[in-house]
């Protein structure tokens, strides 16, 4: 409309324009097309925008936080880190931190590194790590080393996932008692109904794939649940970082956490990207208690 109004002007012989006239009407119009570029929007379970505040509050009356991160988007990463320290002023001692990107059998190397036995350069030669790990994870581990919070590697090893890939949960029969202790107790239940286990099917190979995929995807799930129920406790808060596919849709880490405890008081996170952040997708609604919508064109970490 500025501009509209200054062509209408400058075609008006009988109207003199002055240099001032044309700096003012440049700018306004530049103004115009000038907007906020928010990194995230923060959504509730409906779909309506909320704010981190909100957000926060309501976390502090939970026992365990499942945060669901995109792996390589660092708005996640950032809000991981940023909801750790603002939970600590109110939690202190109180809340440990857990988080998929470290398999049970790593906890004592975690232990020693948090509690300073390990240097930086012992931790990274004895632990495996993800490659993403200084980028994103560092930051988280290094909070707790510093605050002094307890830090649980909840995954299975990685090993134990390819051999139930491999061989179905029968595969881990064949484990001894000291490697048992680092998966959750066998029997292991499952769903193959689950929507997310379905969906995880027809996105492979058109249907065709393998049926021990979600098997491998429920024996993380559950393990990652073993240890959160395991180290949780009254009065206490868990925030615990996985993979947004791991609880999205109260699915997978929430429907085992529910299983060892139905009263369990359970907030979920996940991360969406989407083109236009001002309005959450109808795919996204109902896929956490909080949705954070990030630009699709965000920076990625790897």
């Amino acid at each position: 409309m500025k501009i509209n109004i200054f062509v209408l002007l400058t075609n008006n012989q009988n109207f003199m324009l002055k240099p001032r006239f044309y700096l003012i009407v440049i700018s306004v119009a530049l103004l115009s097309m000038t907007v906020d570029k928010p990194a995230y929007q923060i959504y509730n379970v409906t779909g309506k925008k909320t704010t981190y505040q909100k957000m926060l509050k309501d976390i502090l009356s939970c026992e365990v936080v499942l945060f669901g991160e995109l792996h390589n988007n660092p708005i996640s990463h950032w809000l991981e880190l940023q909801l750790a320290k603002d939970l600590f002023i109110s939690k202190k001692q109180d809340l440990i931190l857990g988080a998929e990107m470290f398999e049970a059998d790593n906890q004592n190397g975690l232990d020693n590194y948090i509690k300073g036995i390990w240097n930086e350069d012992t931790f990274k030669t004895k632990v495996r790590l993800w490659p993403n790990y200084d980028t994103d994870y560092k930051p988280l581990v290094d909070f707790a080393r510093n605050t002094n919070l307890n830090f649980i590697a909840t995954n299975i090893p990685r090993k134990y996932a390819s051999q139930v890939m491999k061989e179905g949960f029968e595969g881990l029969l064949t484990l001894s008692q000291e490697e048992k202790k680092h998966i959750a107790p066998l029997p292991i239940e499952y769903d193959p109904e689950l929507e997310q286990y379905k969906k995880m099917l027809e996105m492979n190979m058109g249907g065709h794939s393998s049926p021990n995929l979600p098997k491998a995807q429920a024996i993380k799930d559950a393990t990652m649940a073993h240890f959160i129920a395991t180290n949780a406790a009254q009065g206490k808060l868990f925030l615990h970082y996985n993979g947004a596919y791991h609880s999205n849709y109260y699915e997978g880490i929430m429907w085992y956490l529910k299983r060892k405890s139905a009263d369990m008081r359970i907030l979920t996170i996940t991360t969406v990207e989407q083109n236009n952040i001002n309005k959450l997708s109808q795919e996204y609604i109902m896929a956490a208690d909080y949705i954070i919508c990030v630009p699709d064109d965000m920076t990625k970490t790897y």
